[in-house]
């Protein structure tokens, strides 16, 4: 009998430790926030200097990191803005490629060519989601096949991402997006070769940027073909339900109808978005829309030009003609 006295306490002992070590383990860890964040546009349209084209990309510092997202449309673009914008892109080893439309991805391989020569490291590590380097047919021929020949000749590598992964802390790539909602923005006449079958083109590499800080969720977007509202709810399940900061990038609104704008806005206004910079495909139009129905300002609600800023702690700035 005094051995079970002394074992059975002992067995409810370790029962407890382990039913406390389950749910220490099980617990959500918090997630790094951000601290400081500048994202500085180098290709869109707009521009009061440098030079404007059909394309995106921008400078990200995070937290004394800094990735290029896409690389413009032309090979000089982004490269000639960075020079009289006065920014250094030498240092910068990571770049993200939104998908593979080449309004992104064309100024890639003059960047890494230039860069390389002071630093074998600039440039050489490019983040692109699943699927990228599909076969595809009609309007929109992939020019990445080629591309990943070129790039890889150069030293440099390629990272598939097939889900949401953390760059840096706080730095979020989401991978290709899931389709929840019935947002098709993406151009028509263009076929992707599955490796069984040709199918309708949704563009299933599209993937975004998303940044963790204390302000709430910052997301920062090449075209938005997944559709922005698409990508910020999966973004709020696998990080966290929090406001929206700022929405900034290309959302692929510039044909929408007043009532597809309408349901984006109702969405945008659930998720208690208090800044958007719309750049590139995303329209002026829809930009002055979206401020109407959102009930923002000519201060949180601006078309993106060249050398427009978000900054975390001091908002949007952009040239004079979009203010």
């Amino acid at each position: 009998m005094k051995v079970c006295r002394i074992v059975l306490p002992l067995i409810a002992l370790l029962f407890v430790a382990a039913s406390n070590r389950v749910t220490a383990q099980s617990a959500p860890d918090s997630h790094p926030e951000v601290h400081g964040l500048k994202i500085t546009i180098l290709s869109t349209m707009l521009a009061d200097d440098g030079i404007g084209e059909w394309g995106f990309a921008a400078l990200v510092e995070a937290d004394g990191h800094k990735i290029l997202f896409d690389t413009g449309a032309r090979p000089n673009t982004v490269l000639e803005n960075a020079r009289e914008l006065k920014l250094d892109l030498s240092d910068v080893q990571d770049v993200i490629l939104s998908h593979f439309h080449d309004d992104h991805t064309t100024g890639l391989m003059t960047l890494r060519r230039e860069f390389s020569k002071s630093n074998p490291n600039a440039l050489s590590r490019v983040h692109v989601a699943e699927g990228i380097f599909l076969e595809r047919r009609g309007h929109n021929p992939n020019p990445m096949i080629q591309m990943k020949k070129d790039f890889e000749a150069t030293g440099g590598v390629f990272v598939i991402h097939e889900k949401p992964g953390e760059l840096f802390p706080g730095i979020w790539l989401t991978g290709p997006v899931p389709r929840v909602y019935p947002e098709k923005n993406y151009p028509a006449g263009t076929e992707v070769n599955t490796g069984t079958a040709w199918v309708e083109d949704t563009v299933p590499d599209d993937q975004s940027l998303v940044f963790n800080t204390s302000h709430g969720l910052v997301l920062l977007s090449g075209c938005g073909h997944s559709g922005i509202i698409n990508t910020l709810q999966y973004a709020r399940g696998f990080l966290r339900p929090a406001p929206v900061d700022a929405a900034i990038g290309g959302f692929h609104l510039f044909a929408a109808t007043d009532q597809q704008l309408a349901w984006t806005a109702s969405k945008l206004k659930e998720y208690q978005t208090a800044r958007i910079l719309g750049a590139h495909c995303t329209g002026i139009e829809s930009v002055y829309r979206l401020r109407e129905l959102l009930g923002l300002t000519r201060q949180t609600c601006l078309v993106g030009t060249i050398g427009a800023v978000y900054d975390l702690n001091s908002g949007i700035q952009t040239g004079p003609i979009a203010r």
